[in-house]
């Protein structure tokens, strides 16, 4: 009796296998969604959209966008940690998804263990910028007004946890300065708010900021990585203007819920490698200050390692908590 127990669970395993080589090997048969957990019109949600629209026509399949904003892009990340682990729900992840891994006391889900790394998407710096009539016109200067006004200076981000606003808490911790936090739910309304004069500056990324501040209703200072970019020449970095050795950078990755098979994560990190190396959209995101950022899972996988130790340091360091 016992060995015929053991020839059935042998049998069962070998028919889970077999059926997850078989769903990888058909995969995709129907449409895949993609969760973007921040609101339409955001740089995520513009990234998401240009690699959607290009892995759709390599995959031969439709790819849904579908926006799950809330509590600094964890609702969306919970969601898709805990969907069924067949392709079919992707996560659009971020430097927050890093990020929240020590802001966040209690976590549904963890970067490192709930997901299936499957390739970075982007990369590039953010950029500081402000309001028009602000009496500051440089880094130095932003600096200068902060300490003349401490705890009146307001700085906007695309919500809590996010780089958009760990990025200035480090700009505030290394410079100096104390600056008043105002969190929204995406990039689009912190921006309007910042045009609109409700906030004073934001460090956002360049996707999003520069056509406001080529239009003229932004003013940018500067840059946050470590070399000036391509898409604002004239545009120092923040080390440059005035604050030496800081640097930040802003990411987009694409995740599959752990126990994804991996036929699918490698049939997807293949499609991603001809969608991010096509010109015109790699056009697409230089021209906006990203970089097309193509890695293989086993290296997104050591990217994210590093990234969440990176962060867990800037967390402690500024003193950032979440409200």
């Amino acid at each position: 009796m016992r060995a015929i127990a053991a020839c059935r669970t042998a049998l069962a395993a070998l028919s889970l296998v077999a059926a997850a080589a078989s769903a990888g090997q058909d995969w995709p048969a129907k449409p895949i969604t993609v969760v973007v957990p921040y609101p339409p019109g955001g740089p995520t949600d513009i990234v998401a959209r240009v690699v959607a629209q290009g892995l759709g026509d390599e995959l031969k399949q439709t790819i849904i966008i579908d926006n799950r904003s809330g509590a600094g892009g964890n609702i969306g990340a919970d969601m898709v940690a805990k969907a069924a682990p067949d392709g079919y729900t992707l996560l659009l992840a971020t430097t927050a998804h890093a990020i929240n891994m020590s802001l966040f006391k209690n976590l549904n889900y963890d970067t490192r263990k709930s997901f299936a790394p499957v390739s970075l998407l982007t990369s590039g710096p953010l950029v500081i910028v402000t309001r028009p009539d602000l009496p500051a016109s440089n880094v130095r200067e932003l600096i200068e007004l902060a300490k003349s006004t401490p705890g009146k200076l307001t700085f906007a981000s695309s919500g809590n946890g996010q780089s958009t606003h760990l990025a200035a808490e480090l700009f505030g911790a290394m410079a100096g300065v104390r600056m008043v936090h105002v969190p929204y739910r995406g990039s689009a309304p912190a921006l309007t708010d910042v045009m609109g004069g409700q906030a004073d500056i934001m460090f956002d990324t360049m996707l999003s900021s520069m056509p406001y501040v080529n239009g003229g209703k932004l003013k940018a200072l500067a840059v946050t990585g470590a070399a000036r970019s391509p898409a604002a020449p004239n545009v120092p970095t923040v080390a440059e203007a005035g604050l030496p050795g800081y640097e930040a950078t802003a990411w987009n990755g694409l995740l599959a819920p752990a126990g994804t098979p991996a036929s699918v994560v490698d049939r997807l990190n293949s499609a991603l490698q001809k969608v991010l190396g096509r010109a015109d959209i790699q056009q697409k995101f230089a021209a906006q200050g990203f970089a097309s950022e193509w890695k293989t899972p086993a290296d997104t996988a050591r990217f994210l390692d590093v990234e969440v130790d990176k962060w867990a340091g800037v967390v402690k360091t500024s003193g950032a908590t979440v409200n």
